[in-house]
């Protein structure tokens, strides 16, 4: 309707809400006229929105999860810049127990803030195809510390895993119980492995972890003969159902280092791998911790 129609006996409230109607129905804020020069619309700031790649990859990532029977477990922060665990020159570790003497450092945990621990699985007697499966669905890191009596029937099994991103680390060529054997014996068993490995899988290990945790010092001498940068140990230890834990408290901490094993249904007791390793990650996630690649951080 036209101002000059308007009756000019209109009172000033009634003009007012006219006015009210006529600038909500041309789209100007209430408190501004449209020709006003400060008129201009404030400009809006987007919202931030995944990709379709990146929502597409977390959707699948959360049906592989359901599909296992598992709760999602929150993506690992971005790796440190610096490794808060590299072994320096002198042999120290940053934080976890330096080695003056040359020798190479023996770690069971990594210096974190972050709730995030380190699967590793090792020896490599168990060869599920449906562990392969299950790795490569849910992209869980995590490294494998591999013994050569064990792995040998199928080298083929743990590249394969290895090509999903697991690390392949040195668990000697037998399995001995090193603290029982003389200085060039270990280093046998060390360097052998190493080389082992080397062919197998294209890089050599930097990391040892001894049978059974069994270390003592010609164990750290042979290593670090061998190349080897770092013994790694572990916090917690997964058995069929439950961790079992070292620490009085009984729960997981940031840095933990979690041991499981290549194990099938007749050492776990009719369980599969698959299983023990849903229930290994079932314990993780109901703590609030994420599951973080080790090499990434030593």
């Amino acid at each position: 309707m036209g101002w000059h129609a308007v009756d000019r006996r209109i009172t000033g409230a009634a003009l007012a809400g006219l006015l009210l109607v006529t600038g909500l129905a041309t789209g100007c804020g209430t408190g501004r006229a449209a020709d006003s020069p400060t008129s201009s619309p404030r400009p809006s700031t987007p919202q931030a929105r995944p990709s379709s790649t990146e929502a597409g990859a977390r959707t699948g990532t959360e049906a592989a999860y359901r599909k296992w029977g598992i709760e999602p477990l929150a993506a690992p922060p971005a790796p440190p810049a610096d490794k808060p665990a590299s072994p320096d020159p002198a042999g120290g570790t940053g934080g976890t127990g330096g080695t003056p003497d040359g020798g190479v450092p023996v770690i069971s945990d990594i210096p974190t803030e972050e709730k995030i621990v380190f699967l590793t699985f090792d020896d490599g007697a168990e060869k599920d195809p449906e562990f392969l499966k299950m790795m490569e669905e849910l992209k869980i890191p995590f490294t494998m510390f591999l013994t050569d009596s064990a792995i040998s029937s199928d080298y083929g099994y743990f590249e394969k895993l290895q090509d999903l991103g697991a690390g392949v680390q040195n668990h000697t060529l037998t399995h001995p119980n090193l603290r029982t054997l003389g200085a060039a014996a270990q280093k046998q068993e060390i360097c052998g492995q190493q080389e082992k490995l080397k062919n197998r899988y294209g890089t050599a290990p930097r990391l040892l972890r001894p049978p059974y945790g069994n270390w003592n010092e010609d164990t750290r001498t042979a290593a670090a003969s061998c190349g080897i940068e770092a013994i790694v140990l572990w916090r917690e230890s997964m058995q069929i159902k439950n961790m079992q834990y070292q620490r009085g408290d009984r729960k997981l901490h940031p840095g933990d280092i979690v041991l499981a094993h290549f194990r099938g249904p007749s050492e776990l007791k009719g369980t599969t791998m698959t299983e023990m390793t849903a229930n290994m990650l079932r314990r993780i996630q109901e703590q609030g911790f994420t599951v973080a690649r080790l090499e990434d951080y030593l």
